[in-house]
């Protein structure tokens, strides 16, 4: 036990034995409380309201918290990498005062294994064996999304509870093993909704809009920026609505499904990524963030 924790629990005995009320010490909440691998987290921390600024690190990640709507508890949402290795962790929180004091909360957090699926799929040779002009394509897209993931709001832009981005039904697909045309490429780090084409596909949270533009693999694709880190990816558009730049909001319209990039036919491929780690939106649609903000 360490000295901090100790002189913790000496305070509020003594509090209790001469009948003041105990003031209450920071503590860190997990939602969901079993952490997976590909697992997004409302990380939730209480009893510091006196804080003027929150924040920390976890997976080698830096996290900054805000507070939440009620004013007293502070929040951060992150994840665990689908590709992460199951394994004990520890996610560390600074609390900074007005005085320019600072304190530190440490948490253990254990993360276990997610069981995802194999499948197979076909699709033309040129997406599994692109040609040298291809693969010249591909590399200078793999720098743009590198230059747009790169650069993130420092606020969240998002508020209250994530939802769907299509009125269709998603299949579990997320983190399966992918096996195109008879050769491993993949894990896939999203989810895929059963979009007809032309299905309308709208902004499934608050933010804005860093690429709206076609891809070779991705097909006609648009990324949100929901600020500190988090992404939404949207792929295989038919058509794209929105402009790089503009700012949308829940609900709002982004284009029309298709079948555009490496795809078996019409549907959309819909990722969260959040500071490099790619995790389960599924999780994160189930995630009540309503009273957070």
């Amino acid at each position: 036990m360490t000295g901090s924790i100790l002189m913790r629990l000496v305070v509020i005995a003594v509090a209790l034995i001469c009948g003041i009320p105990a003031i209450a010490q920071p503590a860190i909440l997990l939602t969901p409380a079993r952490v997976e691998v590909g697992s997004p987290e409302l990380i939730q921390l209480t009893g510091a309201e006196d804080a003027t600024n929150v924040d920390g690190e976890w997976l080698g990640r830096k996290i900054q918290f805000f507070r939440g709507r009620d004013g007293h508890a502070w929040f951060a949402l992150a994840g665990v990498d689908v590709e992460a290795t199951p394994v004990p962790s520890t996610l560390r929180v600074r609390l900074h005062q007005r005085d320019g004091q600072t304190s530190q909360l440490t948490n253990p957090v254990d993360i276990g294994p997610a069981h995802y699926r194999t499948s197979t799929l076909s699709v033309p040779p040129r997406f599994v064996q692109p040609g040298p002009e291809q693969m010249e394509e591909i590399k200078r897209e793999r720098e743009i999304k590198e230059r747009v993931f790169a650069a993130s709001a420092p606020e969240p832009l998002w508020r209250g509870s994530f939802h769907a981005p299509v009125r269709a039904v998603p299949t579990d697909s997320f983190g399966t093993r992918r096996v195109f045309n008879g050769k491993l490429d993949s894990v896939h780090t999203g989810m895929d909704f059963r979009a007809h084409m032309g299905t309308v596909v709208r902004a499934s949270n608050s933010g804005t809009v860093v690429l709206a533009q076609p891809l070779y693999y991705e097909g006609n694709c648009v990324i949100i920026d929901h600020g500190d880190g988090l992404f939404t990816v949207s792929m295989h558009f038919s058509r794209i609505e929105v402009h790089v730049g503009e700012h949308v909001s829940a609900g709002q319209r982004l284009g029309l499904s298709g079948a555009t990039g490496r795809v078996t036919g019409p549907h959309l491929h819909w990722a969260v990524r959040w500071q490099g780690a790619y995790v389960d939106p599924a999780k994160l649609l189930r995630l009540n963030l309503d009273a957070v903000r």
